[in-house]
């Protein structure tokens, strides 16, 4: 009969090698500007009073981070941290001394992130950086959507539907939620702009909150093509000229030189899907969690700041000047 000794989960396993989650989280250390994003925060969290001292701020925000890149329920989050070395050395616990935040604690902080908007901050505060440190914009903006699904089902407590959340036709498929709008560099693929709606609201309705304004050149697929969005892209930036996608018609298809031109811009518009391909494929945000508009958009906003570092890839030293 094999035996296990006495080393096996006390630390001193001989033959341990760094996990994927590990590596991840290793990498995220180091490129989250910590000090910036609780300086955001700490103004709206609890102080300490007469009662129970409240968990570390960034002990908090450090969970609240697994919890979005490995899509975990508060439940599940407070449970991973309890099996997974990683996640505890990331945030720092050590059980001997200390438990894990309770799934509570984890719920009353995204609500406080919730309710003052924060997520947003996040993503604001990550642009900011990333101009003081070295990022600038081209005059090209690439603009797009993805949907994120919600139950459609009435089968819950509730008895309805999220009434925030709507239904709208892609191809020949019905899709019920929300949509997800970004504007992209179109060099460096980094987000600039962003907004949230229900998966009703036409792509194209959404670009006046996805340009900075100083545009030469927009870039999207053919549903933001069209008279009226030439009109509106000539108030909002005059400079830019319009690079989204021809679209055919029954009685007029497209040349040979209209398709490779398809291509070409098609090419640069690549660049805006590697962030909803970390959003919904690799952090797992292809369904909303919660109920209404406002609570999804704060995570939204929060993972596309998370993004953004990502892209940049290194660590922001610089500080922001003062205006």
């Amino acid at each position: 009969m094999k035996q296990m000794t006495l080393a096996a989960g006390m630390g001193f396993e001989k033959h341990m090698r760094p996990t994927r989650k590990a590596e991840f989280l290793s990498r995220m250390e180091a490129l989250m500007p910590w000090p910036h994003f609780c300086a955001l925060i700490e103004p709206f969290y609890p102080k300490v009073g007469k009662g129970r001292p409240p968990v570390g701020l960034e002990r908090m925000l450090r969970m609240y981070c697994i919890a979005n890149w490995f899509n975990l329920a508060d439940e599940a989050c407070e449970d991973a941290l309890y099996d997974v070395p990683a996640f505890r050395e990331f945030c720092r616990i050590d059980l001997g001394r200390e438990r894990v935040p309770d799934a509570t604690t984890l719920l009353n902080f995204r609500h406080l992130l919730e309710q003052h908007n924060l997520g947003a901050a996040l993503f604001e505060k990550v642009g900011e950086l990333l101009l003081a440190n070295g990022m600038k914009l081209s005059g090209g903006t690439i603009v797009d959507a993805t949907l994120i699904a919600a139950p459609p089902s009435t089968k819950n407590q509730d008895k309805a539907r999220d009434p925030e959340m709507h239904q709208t036709k892609k191809g020949n498929q019905w899709h019920f939620g929300m949509k997800l709008h970004i504007g992209a560099d179109s060099k460096s693929g980094l987000i600039h702009s962003a907004s949230v709606t229900a998966a009703n609201v036409h792509d194209s309705h959404e670009v006046p909150n996805l340009l900075h304004g100083q545009e030469t050149r927009l870039y999207g697929d053919s549903a933001y093509r069209g008279k009226a969005q030439r009109e509106r892209l000539k108030e909002l930036a005059p400079k830019a000229r319009d690079f989204t996608n021809k679209r055919a018609y029954k009685n007029k298809p497209l040349s040979e030189a209209d398709k490779a031109t398809n291509r070409r811009k098609s090419s640069v518009r690549a660049k805006i899907e590697h962030p909803f391909l970390i959003i919904k494929r690799l952090w797992g945000f292809a369904k909303v969690r919660y109920r209404g508009l406002a609570k999804n958009a704060n995570r939204a906003f929060a993972m596309l700041a998370m993004v953004n570092l990502v892209k940049w890839g290194k660590p922001l030293t610089a500080e922001v000047r003062p205006a």
